[in-house]
């Protein structure tokens, strides 16, 4: 678990290049686990201190970490810090260190989410805790980081045979979600994608076809999405479903069934019946399209990055990226008079 305080970014480049917004920032890491299959560096064992006297002149990051003393820095929380050694400096400063101890990966979730409730962090970022080890901090909502809207996940993907990125929800929290969990969901990444600089997003409600059918729930569900964003209950983008997936993204196979949309063919949202279906499509995007992709949770207080354990280096950093933009975005939003 990774929690980052006083995010700031500068020059924001591409998607897929996100070292440029993550300068200077203020890291959290929280650390439950206990495994003696995790050092805190490459070549070191359990319980040997980081080395000290580093430096580097894109990222200084100074760190807190929550969890037992002596496995603080995870192998998956590490690989970030040696990627950003890798690519733009000869050393990173991880000299001092403030270690707030925890005896699990449980307590640890909840030390972080505590202080990011106490305004003490701006976000919270996923190393090897187990989602629902995360989750069961965030959602209560005495003290968790709820917020009146539901609480969603957002794959951010760059698919190299598709023109612009694509966001796919919500694929990771909401395993059958309804109607009225739909129109947060939905908001939810339009929000998003206000914040990745798209002004307009097409949302594509997507089912197994482009017609509304009785006997098919998320073809009402779409229909009725669409005209609640006809009424204004969502704002900021355009809607359009039912759509099948060769619909929303292939402005040829639109074309073919005749579908005359603003949306078809060129979705920046695809928002899917279940966590099931959006599953499936975020990872054979990932696998079998050579997607790079970033996974953030919305609807809480602050931003959460939420990637698979499985998940490279290049996808933890982009989901970082996406996090500190949002974070950014949210300060930025409360310091207006």
């Amino acid at each position: 678990m990774v929690a980052f305080s006083q995010v700031r970014y500068g020059q924001a480049g591409a998607f897929i290049t996100p070292l440029s917004i993550l300068r200077p920032a203020r890291l959290v890491a929280c650390s439950g686990r206990t495994s003696s299959g995790y050092t805190l560096w490459p070549g070191e064992s359990p319980g040997r201190q980081a080395p000290e006297a580093l430096s580097c002149g894109v990222a200084r990051l100074n760190i807190l970490c929550v969890g037992r003393k002596a496995n603080v820095g995870n192998f998956l929380n590490w690989q970030i810090v040696l990627e950003l050694q890798r690519r733009v400096c000869r050393w990173i400063d991880l000299g001092g260190y403030e270690i707030v101890g925890t005896e699990h990966s449980h307590e640890a979730a909840t030390r972080a989410v505590a202080l990011a409730r106490a305004g003490e962090v701006e976000a919270l970022m996923k190393g090897s805790l187990h989602t629902d080890e995360l989750m069961a901090a965030v959602v209560p909502s005495a003290t968790g980081l709820r917020t009146a809207r539901r609480i969603s996940h957002a794959f951010v993907l760059d698919v190299p045979a598709y023109p612009r990125p694509l966001m796919v929800t919500d694929a990771a929290i909401n395993i059958e979600p309804t109607l009225t969990d739909k129109v947060d969901i939905v908001q939810n990444a339009i929000d998003l994608a206000h914040v990745l600089g798209v002004a307009q997003p097409k949302v594509a409600i997507l089912a197994a076809v482009e017609t509304v059918n009785a006997g098919m729930p998320s073809t009402l569900d779409a229909a009725a999405l669409c005209k609640m964003a006809d009424r204004g209950q969502i704002t900021g983008g355009l809607l359009d479903g039912p759509l099948a997936f060769d619909n929303a993204i292939s402005p040829e196979a639109a074309k073919t069934k005749k579908i005359v949309s603003p949306v078809a063919g060129q979705a920046d949202i695809l928002l899917v019946p279940n966590l099931e279906a959006g599953n499936m499509v975020a990872k054979q995007l990932q696998y079998l399209a050579g997607a790079d992709s970033a996974g953030i949770v919305l609807g809480t207080r602050v931003p959460i990055v939420l990637t698979s354990r499985a998940d490279n280096v290049r996808s933890r950093l982009a989901s970082t990226a996406v996090m500190a933009l949002v974070a950014h975005a949210r300060r930025a939003a409360a310091n207006k008079p």
